[in-house]
């Protein structure tokens, strides 16, 4: 594999990304340009509808943390974020991982509206981790070790994670909740995983990313891409990024 030009190139490219800034963008991944559109259509669909109905899917600690939460509910570093969100795991079988898995035990919780909703998130999911394993062959190539580095019990079989957030104009929810809108739909963090990939909208810019000077920057949206960040697992197991 590595001894093909191309993907010597890439494999350079993606290298240099994760030693020197941790983002990078991602094209010509193979995901249907329809599919990740869909998603953000139907993720628009259920934000914009009542908040009773998106109440219906809430989370709480017997959903094991999985389901809606709204506006100023999810919080970083002490500060309630402005944005709503429904929180998606890997389903875990009771008893799978022990006592520590015990939390998360159960099933993903999916709206009744879009009525597509749910089989179109689990189609998603399941490019999105073929797409994941793709990128982490990349890095291992890039480190010098077999493109299978990240497969078999190092991380053949993830626990994935899917956020699917909306950022909305909040102002009614931050007074019937009497938090204060700090005008940050996130603040600022790390992600914990191996790798993160983001479906943005094409025509906002929202994601805001660090680089080597401390300096904040905009990682503006490019129609047919990801923004792929590498995370917290993925430095300390290497401790290289």
């Amino acid at each position: 594999m590595a001894e093909d030009p191309n993907v010597a190139e890439v494999v350079r490219q993606l290298d240099k990304a994760c030693r020197e800034t941790g983002f990078f963008y991602v094209k010509g991944h193979g995901v249907p340009n329809h599919i990740a559109k869909e998603v953000l259509d139907v993720t628009r669909e259920f934000f914009h509808r009542p908040f009773e109905e998106k109440h219906r899917i809430k989370m709480s600690d017997s959903t094991g943390h999985r389901g809606y939460q709204r506006v100023g509910e999810n919080v970083t570093k002490g500060q309630p974020d402005m944005h709503e969100a429904i929180d998606c795991y890997r389903e875990i079988e009771p008893g799978s991982y022990g006592p520590l898995g015990r939390a998360l035990e159960g099933e993903n919780l999916w709206p009744d509206y879009p009525k597509r909703f749910g089989p179109l998130m689990e189609d998603y999911v399941r490019i999105m981790k073929d797409l994941a394993r793709k990128i982490l062959r990349g890095i291992a190539l890039g480190l010098g070790g077999p493109p299978d580095t990240f497969e078999g019990k190092r991380a053949g079989d993830p626990f994935w994670v899917l956020r699917i957030i909306g950022y909305p104009a909040a102002e009614s929810d931050t007074e019937v909740l009497d938090i204060p809108d700090q005008g940050i739909g996130c603040g600022a963090h790390t992600d914990y995983g191996l790798l993160t990939l983001v479906n943005q909208d094409d025509d906002i810019s929202a994601l805001q990313v660090r680089n080597c000077a401390g300096e904040w920057i905009w990682a503006v949206p490019i129609s047919g891409t990801f923004v792929c960040n590498i995370g917290d697992m993925l430095k300390v197991c290497l401790c290289l990024y």
